[in-house]
């Protein structure tokens, strides 16, 4: 596959799984009263502060052949190490914190007087998730949506550690552009390049668009 739809493939399905994950997280903090719940927080933003590589690695010798990988491999058929899998996976690791913080932040923007209002008439907690708080907060979500496909397509370090860099299976667009560089392919790598900025400026503009009118 050309490195182009991989990562479009790749962030897909990351930014989708981010989204989904993030979200649930981001409504149990909003909700959560617990002092506690500093240390979910630290724990989800994990992945911003550590090294790629070593996000990478961790994730490599948790899912490798001396990890789990063979438990993997026996029950559902399909390795993560040195396949799209495991770049879905460490994609979608390094797209969580931003997804999260995006949806926490729209989520506890919404009044309190609107979801009480709404458990008054005798609605349950998910009902007040799914049909107040997902509704009111769309343009927040989606704005996390944008950041976390966005960062899962840029991602370069986590996903080398543990899905290599196999042109035609593994091989992103960023791994494109260094294979290019280093071959001193300036051409493809310009090419590369114009590419993957084009799209990453287009989303992030709307996705700064989507969180302006959030905030005002």
């Amino acid at each position: 596959m050309h490195p182009f739809l991989l990562s479009i493939w790749v962030a897909a399905w990351a930014g989708a799984i981010a989204l989904i994950i993030g979200t649930i997280i981001a409504w149990g903090l909003v909700q959560s009263r617990s002092p506690r719940k500093w240390m979910v927080e630290a724990l989800v933003i994990t992945p911003l502060i550590l090294p790629p590589t070593l996000l990478g690695y961790y994730l490599l010798v948790l899912l490798g052949q001396r990890g789990l990988g063979p438990v993997i491999e026996q029950w559902f058929g399909f390795r993560f190490v040195f396949s799209v899998q495991g770049a879905i996976l460490a994609a979608t690791i390094t797209a969580l914190p931003l997804v999260t913080q995006a949806v926490q932040a729209s989520l506890g923007d919404v009044g309190h007087q609107v979801k009480d209002a709404a458990r008054v008439d005798g609605a349950a907690e998910w009902q007040v998730f799914l049909f107040v708080s997902l509704p009111l907060a769309w343009r927040g979500i989606l704005a996390g949506a944008i950041l976390g496909f966005l960062r899962a397509m840029g991602d370069f370090g986590a996903t080398l550690m543990i899905a290599g860099n196999i042109p035609g299976r593994t091989q992103t667009i960023a791994m494109a552009i260094y294979d290019a560089t280093q071959a001193n392919d300036m051409t493809r790598a310009n090419e590369y390049a114009l590419l993957l900025s084009f799209i990453a400026f287009g989303m992030l503009f709307l996705a700064m668009k989507l969180r302006q009118k959030v905030d005002s």
